[in-house]
């Protein structure tokens, strides 16, 4: 069995790449953003109704962000409730995306916005995971976002000598296909506004409840299932029935008709 082994780099190192490589990733993600308003004439996120949802994306994230790495967390949030470093530490891919509809949505109620923002955020959203989780698997097992032990030929040994799967990688690997997906229906989505974001959010929720079963759960809740997992349940059962009923009945007659 071939097991491929990696040096493991000191937490304090770790530490260091990881956030190296989430602030590459925040900064291509945002960069590819603005050009994809710039592209369809949705102007500067610098004032106006871009700002608006720029903040509302920005603090609505940071808040998710945190939360849902808490829930996922109980035992150390009670460990440590009171150190100021705790607003600081652990981060959530689903806790942020979240966060970010959420904060966005109350943005544009507050400020009077009705029509949907949410498509431009996809790609981004896609090319930041995809950084991000470079920095994850360079990080190694000081990060925890690698997967059980395993045995397959392409498991990875973060330095202890335990083959575990690559969990950073299979995400990087869906990241670059449901991208490819996506875009693929890009142009027969766009006759309703807003189903793209909801494609991305449910196909990423459903990758996350998928992947989180071959991960360590740090904390079972009920079903033996984690936090993360938990939310994306809770998730799914809100915005699966909210694109079934969006969908465009032009998409589904081909499998009918195939069907016959």
């Amino acid at each position: 069995m071939n097991v491929h082994t990696m040096t493991l780099i000191p937490n304090e190192q770790a530490a260091l790449v990881h956030g190296i490589f989430e602030m590459l990733a925040l900064a291509l993600g945002a960069a590819y953003y603005r050009l994809l308003r710039r592209r369809t004439g949705g102007g500067s996120i610098l004032h106006g109704e871009g700002f608006v949802v720029a903040v509302g994306c920005i603090f609505g994230a940071a808040i998710g962000n945190k939360a849902v790495f808490w829930i996922e967390m109980p035992h150390l949030f009670l460990q440590y409730w009171s150190m100021p470093a705790l607003l600081f530490g652990g981060q959530s891919m689903v806790g942020g995306l979240l966060g970010g509809l959420i904060g966005v949505e109350i943005a544009k109620k507050l400020n009077g916005i009705t029509h949907s923002t949410g498509d431009a955020f996809v790609f981004p959203v896609l090319i930041g995971l995809m950084i991000g989780r470079v920095g994850c698997f360079l990080a190694g097992l000081a990060d925890g976002t690698h997967g059980n032990p395993s045995g397959l030929p392409w498991a990875v040994d973060f330095g202890d000598g335990i083959p575990r799967h690559p969990a950073q990688l299979y995400e990087i690997v869906f990241a670059g296909l449901f991208w490819w997906g996506l875009a693929s229906m890009r142009q027969r989505l766009a006759v309703q506004p807003g189903l793209l974001f909801k494609l991305m959010l449910v196909g990423y929720l459903g990758w996350r409840l998928l992947i989180d079963a071959i991960k360590p759960i740090p904390y079972a809740y009920p079903l033996g299932l984690s936090g993360i997992q938990w939310v994306c349940l809770i998730g799914l059962a809100v915005y699966l029935p909210v694109v079934w009923r969006q969908w465009p009945p032009a998409l589904l007659r081909p499998a009918e008709k195939g069907a016959q």
